[in-house]
């Protein structure tokens, strides 16, 4: 749904979408201009909530954390651990990994449908998520904070000139939640149950 609002707003800027080809860029068009109806009519349609449960494996030498993650076609299994320097086994993805993957995952779905709602068709996108971590703080030796920079580069090829592009990434920007997560502070509750 992240791309879907992205394009929506964008398309109230003047796309038309009978302008934009079904086929570009590997975006459900059909899809997307269905939700962008729905909110129209209903705005409520725009709020969407996501949850991710998962367990501890106790077993030694097991993956530390899995869970399983539904989507409409089907289940994706993940599971994580700490780094083994941290006290996992190397078996599996840390935490930290999955978190770059999503901000990377999120910022390219923006993109692709910002620049498909703009009429763009891209030849080729690559997003790397990366940071870097004052572990620390994380193990009761210091107050410092942990994350010292995050950043996202976008590689990108299509036929148009450097500023469009420049300006599809300040829009993807403006319009990923991912991107939002790490620059706006969003209050965060835990409860105990």
């Amino acid at each position: 749904m992240v791309s879907y609002l992205a394009w929506s707003i964008h398309t109230d800027e003047g796309t038309n979408l009978n302008e934009v080809k079904a086929e570009m860029n590997n975006v459900n068009l059909d899809q997307m201009q269905k939700f962008i109806e729905a909110v129209r009519k209903d705005p409520e349609t725009a709020l969407k909530e996501k949850s991710v449960s998962g367990e501890w494996i106790f077993e030694e030498g097991k993956t530390q954390f899995v869970a399983e993650l539904p989507y409409q076609k089907g289940i994706v299994p993940l599971g994580c651990e700490m780094p083994p320097f941290a006290g996992g086994w190397g078996s599996s993805p840390d935490p930290m990994q999955y978190c770059l993957y999503g901000l990377a995952a999120c910022f390219a779905t923006t993109f692709a449908a910002t620049a498909t709602g703009e009429n763009v068709k891209l030849k080729s996108l690559k997003v790397t998520a990366e940071n870097r971590v004052d572990l620390r703080k994380q193990l009761g030796l210091s107050k410092e904070p942990i994350i010292q920079r995050v950043g996202l580069r976008v590689e990108v090829d299509a036929d148009v000139p450097r500023s469009t592009l420049e300006r599809l990434v300040r829009l993807a920007e403006e319009r990923c939640p991912g991107a939002e997560c790490v620059t706006r502070n969003i209050p965060l509750s835990i409860k105990l149950e």
